[in-house]
């Protein structure tokens, strides 16, 4: 899927002209800005990897952008605005697959969703904004092996304040922590930061995108975007009996779990943030800068 050329360079053009913010001398020094969302619905309907084909996908749960279904497209995100984030000029969508209970078989749904948009390089040389309708896929859906403690991509435990982030216990089949305290499941993933500057998706909707090293973007990636990271909160402790993904109802783990992000701001906030955040390399919240460093 091509980038529109037109509309990039006029992205790019009124990036170029946008002057940052000066920023108080007590922001963070975390380069990234944020949108907080909240959970808007669920429907086994996928804009990306099934576009037009109701129903053809495992069930998701969805944040962000309300009018989002099977048929949704860059022009619906940008004229369908209603949105469950903060702050409002995001209209992007965001979703993940769907969490059941193993014992009721009930839907566990997110209870915080926080998206960052950072740098995951030490310089904001070069640094650009991400085009409107960049879509993308952080994880494998299709990956169904065991996540016992201590395997990459499990979920882990965690609140705001001390604890064991691996559990207390293990669920019956291993898969899944058991929180203690007041700590709560989550889930955490990063995009890449780099863009190939000229499609907006690709056929494994990953290969338009890449990870920076050495602080550059490779060569034919060479557009320095901000990274994507879900930080993603359950209201659920843990049990015995576990939990399933949509993705992987059988195996019953947490290997199968991935994020989707169809990108749609307002172009002037997109492009004023990243000048503000990113280039300045100073932290921000839903607003604006921000006093504190958020992990």
């Amino acid at each position: 899927m091509p980038v529109d050329r037109a509309a990039w360079r006029r992205q790019v053009a009124a990036y170029e002209a946008t002057e940052p913010d000066p920023a108080p001398a007590d922001a963070g020094n975390l380069p990234e800005f944020r949108a907080d969302c909240t959970y808007s619905h669920r429907k086994a309907d996928d804009p990306i990897v099934f576009p037009g084909l109701p129903g053809a996908s495992h069930m998701h749960s969805f944040v962000g952008n309300k009018a989002v279904d099977a048929d949704t497209t860059v022009g619906d995100l940008q004229k369908f605005t209603a949105t469950t984030c903060e702050p409002k000029v995001d209209h992007s969508a965001y979703w993940v697959p769907t969490l059941y209970d193993n014992a009721t078989g009930k839907p566990v749904e997110t209870t915080g969703f926080r998206v960052y948009y950072r740098s995951l390089q030490r310089t904001s040389d070069g640094q650009m904004p991400m085009p409107n309708g960049l879509r993308m896929i952080a994880g494998d859906a299709k990956k169904k092996v065991p996540t016992p403690r201590g395997a990459q991509g499990q979920f882990y435990c965690a609140f705001y304040g001390p604890g064991d982030i691996d559990g207390i216990a293990r669920s019956t089949n291993g898969n899944w922590p058991i929180c203690g305290g007041d700590a709560t499941l989550h889930y955490q993933m990063r995009f890449p930061d780099c863009w190939d500057g000229k499609h907006l998706d690709s056929p494994n909707h990953k290969d338009h995108v890449a990870f920076g090293s050495n602080d550059a973007c490779p060569a034919d990636h060479p557009v320095k975007i901000p990274s994507l990271t879900f930080d993603i909160q359950y209201g659920a402790k843990g049990s015995k009996a576990g939990y399933y993904l949509s993705s992987d109802p059988d195996g019953k783990s947490a290997s199968s779990m991935h994020g989707d992000a169809f990108v749609s701001w307002v172009a002037g906030a997109m492009n004023q943030r990243v000048k503000n955040c990113i280039v300045q390399r100073r932290t921000c919240n839903n607003d604006g800068y921000d006093p504190f460093s958020y992990n």
